[in-house]
């Protein structure tokens, strides 16, 4: 007799449970041994080692990262990927609870592997290197990874319970000014002071930042200024980090910088240089109708998810990315209180605490029954890619 879908999301669970010791051992593995972007090299042999033994075909440096890997069962389409991210906050370790999102992506393509009622399609596991710098999946959209995916979906661990991601789109500039040396008794006419130039564009900067919309923001540093006192600089160098509500504003954002670099280079007789210094992240994009199967499954854990706080943003990701191409999920649950934060040695420690366990295991749940009903439901992808075409579109 043919199982329901309800008897596959049973079925999951019951794999889910049988495997949960294993899964918080490889997640207080990560965590015990972080490593950093684009370096991630025992965290991903750990997760493809498993992924191979449990019958997966893996393929190691995808998309040209060494520390990148895509691990695949089934054929053809309907696809669903599910993201492990494991790099590490240098000085902090999993201070973003990595180590967690690698365990419970991995414990649900595990799950789906085991219950061959809960994949009509494919299953891909796909290892994101250097999230928190680097942009591994950025790079992976690039090289056509999810070209024939139908859905993404990840959970991140954090202080707040909500249904889906706001996450801005984010980028990194450096802009140079090229100016003449001179000394500033002996020939001080003749020199042209780039230094000055680059601390009157962050003057500039500053007006400008007061008139930008909600979740717009420049923030920069010097990178150089000079090389001794009594020298006028020829050259003086900004890094700039721009964050904007969507991708289309993060552009505008950008042709505003270029447009402050010209006109203070006409301004002080030097010249700009202005060139994009990292990966761009897009903004997320959340799939509601995905988000809302993954809150549904993950309440029967005792875990209620919100909709978030209105003009509340959350920093970046390259998750972003991958929602502009296709329907994805990133909720938050909270394994810590809203007081405090990410990125902090507190939220390291919660990474491998008690409250984590439990929120690994129903959050490894929640993945595997979504991804069973974006596998075996037409409607739910019907549904899913007609939500995102519009969003997409709106753009």
């Amino acid at each position: 007799m043919a199982r329901t879908l309800d008897d596959v999301h049973d079925a999951l669970r019951t794999a889910v449970a049988e495997r949960a010791d294993t899964l918080w051992q490889v997640a207080l593995k990560l965590h015990a041994d972080p490593e950093y972007a684009f370096a991630e090299h025992r965290a991903a042999a750990l997760l493809t080692d498993e992924l191979e033994r449990a019958g997966f075909a893996v393929e190691r440096g995808t998309a040209g990262l060494e520390t990148a890997f895509t691990a695949r069962f089934g054929q053809d389409r309907p696809a669903v990927a599910l993201l492990l991210e494991y790099d590490a906050l240098p000085g902090l370790g999993h201070a973003c609870g990595h180590n967690l999102i690698a365990a419970a992506g991995l414990g649900a393509a595990l799950a789906l592997r085991a219950v061959p009622e809960g994949a009509g399609g494919s299953v891909l596991a796909v290892g994101t290197p250097a999230e928190e710098g680097g942009g591994g999946k950025a790079l992976e959209v690039e090289a056509g990874v999810f070209d024939e995916v139908d859905a993404a979906l990840m959970f991140h661990p954090g202080v707040y319970s909500w249904t889906r991601a706001p996450l801005t789109a984010q980028v990194q500039y450096r802009v140079g000014f090229h100016g003449r040396a001179a000394h500033p008794t002996g020939n001080p006419t003749e020199g042209v002071d780039a230094l000055a130039a680059l601390v009157e564009l962050f003057n500039v900067l500053a007006v400008l930042g007061r008139r930008l919309p909600q979740g717009s923001h420049v923030q920069g540093i010097v990178t150089h200024g000079g090389t001794a006192t009594n020298i006028v600089p020829e050259y003086a160098e900004g890094l700039f980090g721009l964050r904007a509500a969507t991708t289309g504003a993060l552009e505008e954002l950008a042709g505003r910088l270029r447009e402050c670099a010209e006109g203070v280079a006409r301004a002080t007789g030097t010249r700009a240089e202005v060139e994009q210094a990292t990966v761009r992240y897009e903004h997320f994009r959340d799939s509601p109708v995905l988000s809302e199967r993954f809150a549904a499954h993950l309440a029967r854990a005792g875990i209620t998810l919100t909709p978030p706080v209105p003009g509340v943003y959350l920093g970046s990701s390259d998750i972003g990315n991958v929602s502009g191409r296709v329907p994805a999920i990133h909720p938050f649950v909270a394994i810590m209180g809203e007081d405090g934060s990410d990125h902090t040695e507190e939220f390291a420690a919660a990474a491998a605490s008690e409250r984590a366990r439990v929120v690994l295991s129903a959050a490894t749940e929640a993945l595997a029954c979504t991804a069973a009903d974006v596998l075996l439901n037409p409607e739910v992808r019907r549904e899913a890619w007609a939500r995102h075409r519009t969003v997409a579109g709106a753009d």
